[in-house]
């Protein structure tokens, strides 16, 4: 049976690249994420490709930031993908166009709250209003819930948080900055491992580097995936 809180990020150069790190992958993964870096190298062609293929699952990783009319239209073209998961930036204007461009399919549309990656004195010097940064994940959360997000990009450190959430029944939790035990944190801040991920409330981790930067990918994947509670 396929365990799909996995999601492996295909973070690639190219499609072809993509497409011979899923053959290694085989049946270990079910779910991959395909995000704006492979985007100009093939990207939609792969998503389209490990989906009418091969059966995957895909959640497309492009964090549409725009005006509403804009958001709707390109969620409305990539929606025709029949893909899984797709993001956007969590402000309330951009989840409202992205569900409607994404009206009558079955894409589920997951708000950015803070990315994994950013820390108080990247806010700072953003210009984001002052406050601590779970503070803030959990005001754009409800934000996002209340525009209608099927769910939520957030840290695993703040996984539990959202999950008590008034509005967040129902709702995902998808969480990238997720390392096992004893690997690099890369580009990442805010981390913890899969097995505690899930436990605190996530629906999906998201692995990149861990698993395809690995000797054995396959065995990477698998070894994850016999953590998870």
């Amino acid at each position: 049976m396929s365990d799909y809180r996995l999601i492996v990020a295909l973070d690639v150069p190219n499609a072809l690249q993509g497409l011979q790190l899923a053959e290694t992958l085989g049946d270990a993964v079910s779910f991959y994420k395909i995000g704006l870096g492979m985007l100009t190298g093939g990207g939609l062609a792969l998503a389209n490709e490990l989906k009418q293929d091969q059966g995957k699952r895909i959640f497309l990783d492009m964090k549409l930031f725009d005006i509403g009319a804009t958001v709707e239209n390109a969620v409305r073209g990539l929606a025709q993908y029949d893909l899984d998961f797709l993001t956007v930036h969590g402000d309330p204007h951009v989840v409202r166009a992205a569900k409607e461009g994404a009206a009558g399919k079955d894409l589920k549309i997951l708000a950015v709250t803070i990315l994994t990656s950013l820390d108080r004195a990247d806010l700072d010097a953003g210009l984001i209003k002052p406050g601590d940064l779970p503070d803030l994940v959990a005001e754009r959360a409800t934000l996002a819930f209340e525009a209608g997000a099927d769910g939520v990009i957030a840290s695993p450190q703040e996984a539990a948080m959202i999950r008590a959430l008034p509005n967040s029944a129902s709702r995902l939790i998808v969480t990238p900055g997720v390392r096992p035990a004893g690997a690099a944190l890369g580009d990442q801040k805010r981390v913890a491992t899969p097995a505690q991920a899930i436990t605190d409330g996530a629906d999906h981790i998201v692995v990149g580097r861990p698993i395809w930067a690995s000797d054995d990918p396959a065995a990477a994947a698998r070894s994850i995936l016999n953590d998870l509670p």
